[in-house]
């Protein structure tokens, strides 16, 4: 008998990149340590950096190079990039969603996987670039440090649940440039 979708539990990682938040020129981030962040917690099923129109042709072609599926919007990456985690999530696709992103908007996927029973990982780009409260509402957080590498790894939330008070505040979603390759 053959066993239908249903019965199989979901393996691997879906990383999802927000780029304009994190290939700034302050984090100086490469995506291929945002990468091995993500590899650490089992295969890779989707690795998708979100840009916005004007990033430009030599970044988009280094992440190409590097396996990203590059997603371009005219809107908000944010929406795009939180849309699809959560559908991601509601598929059951993954076993593990990671976000690269300092951005606090995307606390709200995370507690959907979460809720999902999704183990989540929060990948900031550096101390400076960490969003506590995305950090916090994960199972597990990764802080790159200024050499790429993983400055600290820590448990995120309790399996519990996460008190709604944690985001005390809204961090800067400011437009930001895309940095090239």
């Amino acid at each position: 008998m053959e066993s239908s979708r249903e019965d199989e539990e979901p393996v691997g990682v879906a990383l999802f990149v927000d780029g304009p938040n994190v290939l700034r020129e302050e984090f100086d981030v490469d995506l291929d340590d945002v990468r091995r962040a993500a590899e650490a917690e089992g295969p890779l099923v989707t690795t998708r950096l979100y840009l916005d129109e004007h990033a430009t042709p030599g970044l988009i072609q280094a992440a190409e190079a590097r396996g990203f599926e590059v997603v371009i919007t005219s809107g908000d990456v944010d929406v795009k990039l939180a849309v699809d985690a959560a559908r991601f999530a509601a598929e059951g696709r993954m076993s593990v969603l990671a976000i690269a992103s300092r951005d606090t908007d995307f606390k709200p996927v995370v507690e959907t996987a979460n809720g999902y029973g999704i183990r989540t990982l929060a990948i900031a780009p550096g101390e400076f670039g960490r969003s506590d409260a995305l950090r916090n509402a994960s199972n597990d957080s990764v802080t790159l440090d200024e050499a790429g590498n993983e400055d600290e790894r820590t448990g995120g939330r309790d399996d519990e649940s996460v008190e709604e008070g944690l985001d005390a505040g809204t961090e800067s979603d400011a437009a930001a440039g895309s940095r090239s390759e």
